[in-house]
């Protein structure tokens, strides 16, 4: 869907200045020769910049008149493009780490002030993604990283925001937080994963000592093909879904017959409808209570949906008994 509004005019306007004042190429001072402006989409609205532009006037320097823009201007956007790198990272941050759809990342950016087209939000991915990968190819910072701590304890999760997608495979180290690669594949077959289990133990410059994912068989297969004798256990929270899975069963079967027993709710609303009076307010209040009740599911294993129903139920039920030895 495209944006069918006119972009606001910007409420902001910064000047940047270069940093360095001499050339690069031969060292002489450049001369401050022109002023370029443009606006950028940021989180916090629309700014224009202006930017002071300088050039070096040596004719045997190999920089001779080459635009050297100010420094600053690189933490703000990309080259020749509209929207701020803060708006890059949010969008980013969401399909990954919320795995939100394009129009639900698009509905978040609305809500934020930022007017951009849907099909806007699948180039700012792809610029997300380019960004990422370039990051992890900095293998120095990486190596400085993992040297300090002598050892990496190797995370391995495959994220899938779409049915049908290319699944993004990240490997990383649980004791620094650092993404060591990330690269998207049509299958998770052990054949797959096991290359790339190979290239970051070879990458790391120190050993892995353990290895912990969701216990996938793949996965399972494509560590002990790459990295022999090295221990894998399952992920915290996935040992403990596991673990909890008979009492959310139970719990699950609890709230379904729950639910049986407050079906009567919509025949009590239609008995008030159209009423004014203190005590049709009184009855819907009471109905608005027990359907937010319903509605209200926990995310198990560590919040059980049943056990919430029934402390609310019972919370309605205390305050009608309350209510019915007042004589109301």
């Amino acid at each position: 869907m495209a944006r069918i509004s006119a972009r606001p005019a910007p409420r902001h306007e910064r000047t940047l200045r270069t940093v360095r004042r001499r050339c690069p190429g031969c060292g002489r001072r450049m001369w401050g020769d022109y002023d370029n402006r443009r606006t950028v989409v940021t989180l916090a609205g629309l700014v224009r910049l202006r930017l002071k532009v300088r050039r070096c006037p040596n004719a045997a320097c190999p920089r001779y008149r080459r635009p050297y823009r100010p420094e600053a201007e690189g933490a703000l956007a990309l080259p020749r493009h509209e929207f701020g790198l803060d708006v890059v990272a949010l969008v980013g941050a969401l399909r990954y780490r919320e795995h939100r759809s394009v129009p639900e990342i698009h509905r978040a950016l609305r809500g934020r002030g930022v007017a951009l087209a849907e099909r806007t939000v699948t180039n700012l991915l792809d610029r997300y993604d380019e960004l990422v990968a370039v990051a992890l190819a900095d293998d120095r910072r990486l190596r400085a990283v993992l040297a300090d701590q002598g050892r990496v304890i190797l995370a391995l999760d495959g994220l899938q925001p779409d049915v049908g997608h290319e699944v993004l495979w990240v490997l990383r180290d649980c004791l620094s937080g650092e993404v060591l690669l990330a690269r998207s594949l049509l299958s998770a077959t052990a054949r797959d994963l096991a290359p790339l289990i190979r290239s970051v133990a070879a990458s790391a410059g120190v050993p892995i000592v353990g290895v912990i994912s969701d216990g996938q068989h793949s996965v399972r297969r494509a560590v002990a093909r790459a990295l022999p004798g090295v221990p894998h256990q399952l992920c915290h929270f996935h040992y403990l879904r596991e673990a909890a899975r008979p009492i959310f069963e139970a719990d699950r079967h609890a709230k379904k017959e729950l639910k049986k027993a407050v079906r009567g709710v919509r025949p009590i609303e239609r008995a008030v409808e159209g009423r004014d009076d203190p005590e049709a307010r009184v009855v819907r209040g009471y109905c608005a209570a027990v359907r937010s009740a319903l509605t209200d599911d926990g995310r198990p294993p560590l919040a059980a949906s049943g056990l919430k129903l029934l402390d609310r139920l019972e919370a309605v039920a205390a305050s009608l008994d309350r209510l019915a030895r007042k004589g109301g």
